[in-house]
């Protein structure tokens, strides 16, 4: 009880700071995947270039990557950076799409939770971060995503250890908190928000920051 009523606290500062995030930003599930691979290891803005570049070459749809070639491809997402290496790891993802569920992303989605996250970390260039990502914001499945701003938050905090792995942070929020993909969406959406204008890498803005002092030592 103390970890939920602790982790709803945080939840509920930055809420009021911050309001609702309305994330992820996209039209359409198929556009949110693309962009949970393309974010890998740069801005938000270079994504958005680079999706911009696929939906003004018409091409941002299953059909017509799964026919474009991998040059191509490489070209268009060229503002995301590792650009080649992204295209591969779209590529897998397409290929996967295709061959488990004919394309069809409502085909996908209608699958047992744990199943798709064993099947998206199973594609060549997909881990736990983007794999979470795609589940709660493309399948709308109540996972929580673990990412850098969760880690220097709660560490700073006394949550737990700077150097706590993936799943055992993602644990501190699934067994504490009500399964629920709002939820687990919001939360994280508020957390990246305050680190990246708070609780930065460096020049931290601890002072000014919404959580203040409220919050203490987790047991996991």
């Amino acid at each position: 009880m103390i970890e939920k009523q602790r982790l709803l606290k945080v939840y509920e500062k930055l809420y009021r700071a911050f309001g609702p995030q309305g994330w992820w930003p996209a039209d359409t599930a198929f556009e949110v995947i693309l962009g949970a691979i393309l974010t890998q290891s740069t801005s938000w803005q270079n994504v958005e270039r680079a999706i911009t570049n696929l939906k003004n070459a018409n091409s941002l749809s299953f059909k017509k990557l799964s026919k474009m070639k991998m040059h191509r491809l490489a070209q268009l997402i060229k503002p995301a950076g590792y650009y080649n290496v992204k295209a591969k790891r779209l590529k897998n993802f397409i290929l996967f799409l295709k061959k488990n569920y004919s394309g069809d992303l409502n085909r996908m989605k209608k699958k047992d939770t744990l199943v798709l996250r064993r099947q998206l970390l199973s594609i060549c260039g997909i881990g736990p971060e983007t794999a979470d990502s795609i589940l709660l914001y493309a399948l709308q499945k109540p996972v929580f995503v673990v990412d850098a701003y969760t880690r220097r938050i709660f560490s700073r905090h006394g949550f737990v250890e700077k150097d706590v792995d993936y799943e055992t942070l993602q644990r501190l929020f699934t067994r504490a908190l009500p399964s629920q993909n709002r939820l687990f969406n919001e939360y994280h959406a508020l957390l990246v928000r305050l680190g990246k204008e708070f609780c930065k890498k460096t020049k931290m803005k601890c002072p000014a920051c919404p959580l203040g002092g409220a919050m203490g030592r987790l047991s996991l």
